[in-house]
C-alpha cells in the first residue's frame, strides 16, 4: 500500500500531477467552495510557500532549483485563483458573520490586525509596499541583469570550457555537461526574467482585488442585505483585508524565494555555511559593534539593559571566535615544527660520510613555485595542480605517444613571491607570474573593453591578459574574456613547454618500453629490426626527430615497417627520417589540413630550389647529413622574407601555412623555418597522399 509521499510521487511520474493541479486550479475559480475547503487550500498554499522559500535557501547554486520560474508561475496562478473563490465566498456570506469565509481569513482579521479595520488597510498597504516596491522590484531588476550578462558571458564560457578541454583538464563527457550547464543557465535567468513580471503583477493585482472586494461588499451589503453603510463596512472590510492578508503573505514568501535564487552565487556551501564563515571570518568587527553598542547604552534615555546585552553577545562572539583562531595558529605551528624536525636530524647526521646518494639526479622537468603560490600545490589548502598537472600528462602522452616523465614540484623561496619557473633537465625554459587569489582574463583577439586589474601576457600563448578578482569574472567574460583560474593557466603553460620540448623528454628508457609494447604483437618486425639493423640510440633520433616537428610517434608500427624496408641500405638519420614522413604522410597531412581534399601550399622557384638542391649535394658529398647543409647569410633573409609575406596572407585567408618543396631540401628548410618561421610546415611531394588535392597560393623567391 501506497503512502501518501509515494502516491504524489506516483502520480507526478505517471505525468498526470501537473494537469490534475491546473484542473484543481480551473475548478477553483468556477466551482463554489466550503468555507472549510478553502481553509485547508490557504493552509496549503502557505505551507507551499515555506517549503518553496527553504528550498531556495538549501539549493547550493540556482540550477539546482531551475524548476522554480514554472513553479513560481503556478503557485501565483493557484493564489489568484483563492482570491477569486474567497471573493465569491466573501461577497456571498459576508453578512453572515467574520466566520462565513473560513477560520484563516477569520484568523487573520482578528489576530493579525486586532479586527480594526483601518489598522487592517494600514498592514496590507505595508505588505504591499514591501512585496511589490522592494522586494519584487528588487528581484525583477536583478534577474534582467542576470539574464542580460549571462546571454553576453556564454561566447567566453564555451571558449573556456573548450581551453580546458584541449589542454586535458576535463573529457569529453565532462565538457558536453559544462556546455549544458550554461545553456540551462542562460535558460534559467531568462525564465526568472520572465517569472519575476508574473510576482509583479500578482501584487498589483491584490490590490485592485481589495478595492473591488471592499467597494463591491458595501454595495451588496446596503442594496441587497439592506445594511446601513458602518454595518457593511465593518463586516465586508474586516473580511477583506482579512483575505488579502492571507494571500499577501504566501506572495511575500515567493517574492522573497525569488529574490534570494537570483541573488545566490554559485557554491559548494549552503547558504547558512556561507553566511557563517563570510559574516564572522574575523572577530574584529564583533568587538567593534560591541564598543559601539556599549557606548549607545549609556546615552540617557537609551533602553540600557537591550544595548548592553547585545554588546556583551556580541564581545563574547568576538572573544570565542578569537580564541578559535589563535588555537588554529598553534596546530599550524606545531605541523610546521614536526616538519623542521626531519631537516634538523639531516643537518646533524651532516658529520657521516657521503656516497653516492647524496648525488641527487637532475629531474627531467621540474616545476619551481614562490611561496604564495603555495596552495596552488598544496591539497589540503584546496590546490587543483596536482590534478591539472595530471591531467596534462594523460591528454599529452595520448596525443604524443610515449609516456611523459612526471613534474617535479619544489617551493624556491629565492624566486618572487607569485612567480613560477618551469625547468627542463635542471635548466630554466620559462618563468610567468601568477596571482592565488586572481582569474586571467585573456584577450582572444576581439572583445568590448578593458579591465581593471594587473596587464601582462598569457604565458601559454603570448596574448595580452589581465589577472583580475574573482568578482569581475561574469563581467569579463561579457566582454568576451576568456576567463581561466590560475591552476589552469600554469597547468597550460607547462602542457605548452613539454609539447615543445617533447623530442628532449623522450630517451632510451622510454624507446625501450615503446619497443617492447610492439613486441607483444609484432614480435617478427621487432626480432627482424633489432638491435641491427636498427639500434635503440639510432631509432631514438628518428623518433626525437619526428617529435621536433611536432609529429606524434604513436603509429611505432608503421615507424618500425618504414625503417625495416630502408634501415638496410643507409644509417643516415635523415633519409630514414624522411622515409619515416612518407610512411606517416596520411597522419602528418591530416593533421595539417583536416578533412579538406585540397591543400593550399607555397612553392619555391625553380631557379632557387635547384641552388638548395645544390647545397645539400655539397654537404653530403664533404662527408655531412642534410641538416649540415647551410645557406649564404644575404640569401636566406631574402628568402625568410619572402615565405614570412606568403605566409601571412595564407594565414589571413584562414588557410595552414604549408611549405611544399622536394624531398632533398625538405629537412633543411624545415630547421630553417623552425627558427625564422615558426607557425610554417614544410612537406615534401611524396608525403601527400594519392587522395589530396594541390593548389599553389603562392610561389617564394630571392
Amino acid at each position: 500500500m501506497l503512502d501518501g509521499p509515494s502516491l504524489l510521487k506516483t502520480i507526478f511520474k505517471s505525468g498526470l500531477g501537473v494537469p490534475l493541479f491546473l484542473l484543481l486550479i480551473l475548478g477553483m475559480m468556477t466551482l463554489p467552495l466550503p468555507p472549510f475547503m478553502l481553509d485547508v487550500l490557504f493552509s496549503f498554499n502557505i505551507a507551499l510557500s515555506l517549503v518553496i522559500i527553504l528550498a531556495t535557501i538549501y539549493a547550493l547554486r540556482p540550477l539546482d532549483f531551475a524548476v522554480f520560474p514554472t513553479l513560481l508561475l503556478v503557485a501565483t496562478l493557484m493564489r489568484l485563483a483563492l482570491n477569486i473563490a474567497s471573493t465569491r465566498v466573501v461577497l456571498l456570506h459576508g453578512h453572515e458573520g467574520s466566520q462565513a469565509a473560513g477560520r484563516v481569513i477569520e484568523a487573520f482579521g482578528h489576530v493579525v490586525i486586532g479586527g480594526n479595520y483601518a489598522v487592517g488597510v494600514v498592514v496590507f498597504t505595508i505588505f504591499i509596499i514591501i512585496n511589490f516596491v522592494v522586494i519584487t522590484k528588487g528581484a525583477g531588476r536583478v534577474s534582467e541583469v542576470s539574464a542580460r550578462f549571462t546571454l553576453d558571458a556564454m561566447p567566453g564560457k564555451q571558449m573556456a570550457i573548450d581551453a580546458d578541454l584541449n589542454a586535458g583538464l576535463i573529457n569529453q563527457e565532462e565538457a558536453k555537461l559544462r556546455r549544458s550547464e550554461v545553456a540551462q543557465e542562460a535558460d534559467f535567468y531568462g525564465s526568472m526574467d520572465g517569472a519575476s513580471k508574473f510576482v509583479r503583477g500578482d501584487a498589483v493585482a491584490g490590490i485592485l482585488i481589495l478595492i473591488i472586494n471592499l467597494l463591491g461588499g458595501i454595495i451588496i451589503g446596503m442594496l441587497q442585505h439592506h445594511m446601513n453603510f458602518s454595518d457593511a463596512v465593518a463586516a465586508y472590510a474586516l473580511l477583506t483585508i482579512g483575505d488579502g492578508i492571507v494571500a499577501q503573505i504566501p506572495a511575500l514568501l515567493l517574492s522573497t524565494a525569488s529574490a534570494i535564487l537570483v541573488t545566490r552565487v554559485s557554491s559548494s556551501q549552503r547558504m547558512t555555511d556561507q553566511l557563517v564563515a563570510q559574516l564572522f571570518r574575523t572577530p574584529q568587527p564583533l568587538f567593534v559593534a560591541a564598543g559601539i553598542l556599549t557606548v549607545m547604552g549609556m546615552v540617557p534615555g537609551m533602553p540600557h539593559f537591550a544595548f548592553w546585552l547585545l554588546a556583551i553577545i556580541a564581545g563574547g562572539a568576538g572573544w570565542m571566535l578569537w580564541r578559535q583562531q589563535q588555537a588554529a595558529r598553534q596546530v599550524v605551528t606545531a605541523t610546521a615544527a614536526a616538519e623542521i624536525t626531519p631537516a634538523t636530524a639531516a643537518a646533524a647526521a651532516e658529520s657521516k660520510e657521503i656516497g653516492w646518494d647524496d648525488v641527487l639526479p637532475v629531474d627531467s622537468l621540474g616545476l619551481e613555485v614562490g611561496y604564495r603560490l603555495i596552495p596552488l600545490v598544496d591539497r589540503q589548502q584546496g590546490g587543483q595542480l596536482l590534478s591539472r598537472i595530471k591531467g596534462v600528462r594523460r591528454k599529452l602522452s595520448q596525443e604524443l605517444g610515449f609516456l611523459l616523465p612526471s613534474v617535479h614540484i619544489r617551493d624556491n623561496l629565492e624566486l618572487p613571491p607569485n612567480t613560477y619557473r618551469i625547468t627542463l633537465m635542471g635548466v630554466h625554459v620559462s618563468q610567468a607570474e601568477a596571482y592565488v587569489d586572481k582569474e586571467l582574463a585573456i584577450n582572444p583577439g576581439q572583445v568590448f573593453g578593458p579591465l581593471r586589474g594587473v596587464e601582462c601576457k598569457d604565458p601559454a600563448f603570448g596574448l595580452d591578459a589581465v589577472w583580475i578578482e574573482v568578482t569581475q569574472r561574469d563581467h569579463a567574460q561579457s566582454l568576451g574574456y576568456t576567463v581561466v583560474d590560475t591552476a589552469t593557466v600554469v597547468a597550460t603553460h607547462l602542457n605548452s613547454v613539454m609539447q615543445k620540448h617533447a623530442w628532449e623528454l623522450i630517451g632510451h628508457e622510454e624507446v625501450q618500453q615503446l619497443v617492447n609494447q610492439l613486441a607483444r604483437t609484432q614480435a617478427r618486425l621487432v626480432e627482424s629490426l633489432m638491435p641491427s639493423p636498427v639500434s635503440l640510440s639510432l631509432l631514438l633520433r628518428i623518433l626525437q626527430n619526428l617529435l621536433r616537428e611536432n609529429i606524434p610517434i604513436r603509429d611505432l608500427r608503421s615507424i618500425c615497417e618504414a625503417l625495416a624496408d630502408t634501415a638496410q641500405r643507409t644509417q643516415d638519420v635523415d633519409t630514414l627520417t624522411a622515409h619515416v614522413r612518407v610512411a606517416l604522410s596520411r597522419m602528418i597531412v591530416q593533421s595539417v589540413a583536416g578533412d579538406q581534399n585540397e591543400i593550399a601550399v607555397i612553392t619555391l622557384e625553380p631557379e632557387l630550389e635547384q641552388l638548395l638542391l645544390q647545397s645539400v649535394q655539397q654537404a653530403r658529398s664533404n662527408g655531412g647529413t642534410d641538416s649540415d647543409a647551410v645557406l649564404e647569410p644575404g640569401l636566406a633573409e631574402r628568402l625568410r622574407r619572402s615565405l614570412s609575406e606568403a605566409a601571412s596572407r595564407m594565414e589571413m585567408t584562414g588557410k595552414e601555412a604549408v611549405l611544399l618543396v622536394s624531398m632533398g631540401v625538405r629537412s633543411m628548410l624545415a630547421r630553417f623555418a623552425r627558427y625564422s618561421l615558426p607557425g610554417l610546415t614544410v612537406l615534401a611531394y611524396n608525403e601527400i597522399p594519392d587522395n589530396r588535392k594541390v593548389t599553389i597560393f603562392a610561389t617564394a623567391g630571392r
